[in-house]
């Protein structure tokens, strides 16, 4: 028998957005404005999707209150000049509009910092299809567990295993799993290239397009 899921959360960077050309043009200003030696296209591709402060804090060793003033720098040039330099991913919309469709409420729960969060989503329609967009918190304590916790929360969703997480990252497999709710990995995003990348941590399927993301949740390939 199918399980029939109440909510689907969703995160952003790498799952319903490709966020990578403004991310990047952000972290290479911060690191610039700081003067930190500059890093390759591989080094810097591995800040889109974790906490700012995390990113800076593995590739430069850095630790205490330097890294707030990092991502206080990194945050308002994001949102004053490079936030809205984002791509949605071909099909993902017609995903939240099936899911609609069948009853499955979508919601969002990303690290992005809450209103970027809600900025960018409601700037490409996000919210044509949900009102529910939960991000982080600018001192970085909020978990990735948490939001997703927040966002199902306020779908009204008792149970997280009457949920599903789709997300790009192992932030958001280990999220997922942390409150009980089933999860699905992309590999057209930031984190997951494989399948294999996917399979080490609990899921149910492995989506290499949008399209997939709905045969999975509605019962489909996995």
């Amino acid at each position: 028998m199918v399980h029939q899921y109440k909510a689907a959360a969703f995160d952003l960077d790498g799952t319903l957005l490709d966020t990578s050309e403004g991310v990047l043009a952000a972290v290479r200003y911060t690191i610039d404005k700081f003067g930190f030696e500059p890093l390759s296209e591989t080094q810097l591709k591995t800040f889109i999707g974790p906490p700012i402060q995390n990113s800076f804090a593995r590739q430069y060793g850095l630790e205490g209150g330097i890294l707030q003033e990092i991502a206080t720098v990194f945050r308002d040039r994001y949102k004053d000049v490079d936030l809205l330099k984002a791509v949605p991913y071909p099909g993902i919309y017609d995903v939240f509009q099936t899911l609609n469709d069948h009853g499955i409420q979508p919601v969002i729960a990303t690290y992005k910092r809450q209103d970027y969060a809600t900025m960018i989503l409601e700037h490409f329609h996000f919210n044509d299809y949900t009102d529910i967009m939960f991000g982080a918190d600018h001192e970085n304590k909020l978990k990735k567990k948490d939001i997703i916790e927040m966002a199902l929360h306020e779908a009204g969703i008792s149970d997280p295993a009457d949920s599903v997480m789709v997300g790009d990252s192992d932030n958001d497999a280990i999220g997922a799993d942390a409150i009980g709710s089933d999860f699905i990995g992309v590999t057209y995003g930031f984190g997951f290239k494989s399948r294999e990348d996917v399979m080490k941590f609990p899921a149910i399927g492995v989506a290499k397009t949008t399209a997939e993301i709905t045969k999975i949740i509605l019962g489909g390939t996995k």
